[in-house]
């Protein structure tokens, strides 16, 4: 469990010294370390309740393994120089794919969650033959970045993929056969084809919010619950610092919560919160939708379709964060998207003022936060997977066995 500070404190299955549970204790140690990026080796064993000689040992083991550094001397007053201690970059590496409605992202994440290499495409709808051909080129040409030393620290694929992918398009016809394929793909088979790496399937704003969690603002919470809105709005929560996938990988399936549509019809918070509603504006208005996707992104000329988006999703959004922390008193809202730094911005501080008057009896409203990873989330996230899985530690196993 966590303390009021964000450490990392034992509780009956952390911090113990004996060496069977080693593994549990490197993970608990280089969970400290991704949280607070460079720590001495004395702030660890307080912040673990681990005795100084197991963590000494410990860090002597991931030394080796390369998995940890030393940084540089920090010289105080008095006493010895403090040696603090952190992730080896280089320690591990893992791939991340994004299938979006409109693109896909394939990148490089190395242990200290820097992308050290991107390749996008984009298609009118994500076929599987394309996505996969996509995979198997991308993870060739990323890997033969890295040198064969490095090439061997890759711990797996992770793959953000929205839920029921299937279901999620307007086609008729062969193209829509084709399409519903996707129910019957198996992730781990088809990417056997080409790689023998481990793959790591997780639902993409279940993806985004594992980013947020790791590399964003969400290591300011213990809890908190998450918006990400691309074509389609999705979401995740955090529970114990630790983001909670539930029995069938879909908690946090915020999308499809329902709301009231305008003339009293019950609709999902996807009917109302999401990008494809400005993409159907563009539509109406004799605008070609790709405007909204370019790179880099610039809707300083979409103003006035952005405008009334924002505060019409503003508005679900408010509803939804009550309704949210009616079942969970979450600390905080984070909302994130695939658009520009300064809508995200807006869209968070109008759904503030829409909080302000909404009925909260029985209610903590919660402080809402922009996200801070940004579009590239739900990649980040994917490639996180495997090194969450591999090296992190994970303060909710037991919830989704009990």
């Amino acid at each position: 469990m966590q303390g009021m500070d964000g450490d990392i404190i034992p509780t009956q299955r952390a911090g113990v010294n004996q060496s069977g549970l080693r593994d549990h204790n490197e993970r608990l140690i280089l969970s400290v370390l991704q949280r607070h990026r460079t720590v001495p080796a004395a702030e660890l064993a307080r912040r673990t309740g681990l005795s100084k000689p197991t963590v000494s040992t410990i860090l002597r083991n991931l030394g080796e393994d390369g998995l940890v550094r030393r940084g540089e001397p920090v010289r105080g007053k008095v006493g010895k120089p403090s040696i603090p201690i952190e992730l080896n970059p280089d320690g591990a590496y893992s791939i991340g794919l994004k299938i979006g409605r409109r693109s896909a992202d394939l990148l490089l994440l190395d242990f200290a969650g820097t992308v050290r290499g991107q390749l996008h495409t984009s298609y009118d709808y994500p076929m599987p033959d394309a996505v996969f051909g996509f995979l198997e080129q991308g993870i060739s040409d990323l890997l033969g970045n890295l040198s064969p030393a490095h090439q061997k620290r890759v711990c797996g694929i992770g793959i953000g993929t929205p839920f029921e992918l299937w279901k999620w398009h307007d086609l008729s016809g062969p193209a829509a056969e084709k399409f519903r394929s996707w129910k019957d793909v198996n992730f781990t088979q088809e990417t056997a084809r080409f790689s023998d790496l481990p793959v790591y399937v997780v639902n993409d704003a279940t993806a985004a919010c594992h980013a947020e969690h790791l590399y964003g603002r969400g290591k300011e919470y213990r809890d908190f619950a998450y918006f990400y809105i691309g074509s389609f709005i999705g979401g995740g929560i955090a529970l114990n610092g630790t983001v909670f996938e539930g029995n069938q990988g879909n908690a946090g399936a915020l999308g499809s919560m329902r709301t009231t549509g305008p003339l009293g019809e019950s609709q999902q918070l996807i009917d109302t919160a999401s990008l494809h509603l400005l993409e159907a504006r563009l539509i109406e208005a004799g605008l070609d939708p790709d405007l909204m996707w370019q790179k880099p992104q610039e809707w300083s000329g979409l103003s006035r379709y952005v405008a009334p988006w924002v505060g019409e999703t503003a508005q679900e959004l408010a509803k939804a964060s009550l309704s949210i922390c009616s079942v969970i008193d979450f600390e905080a809202i984070l909302v994130d998207g695939a658009f520009p730094s300064e809508i995200r911005e807006e869209l968070v501080e109008r759904i503030r003022r829409y909080l302000v008057n909404q009925d909260k009896r029985g209610l903590i409203a919660p402080r809402v936060e922009t996200g801070t990873v940004g579009e590239n989330a739900r990649a980040i996230g994917a490639a996180s997977g495997p090194i969450f899985a591999e090296f992190l530690l994970n303060t909710n196993a037991g919830l989704s066995s009990i």
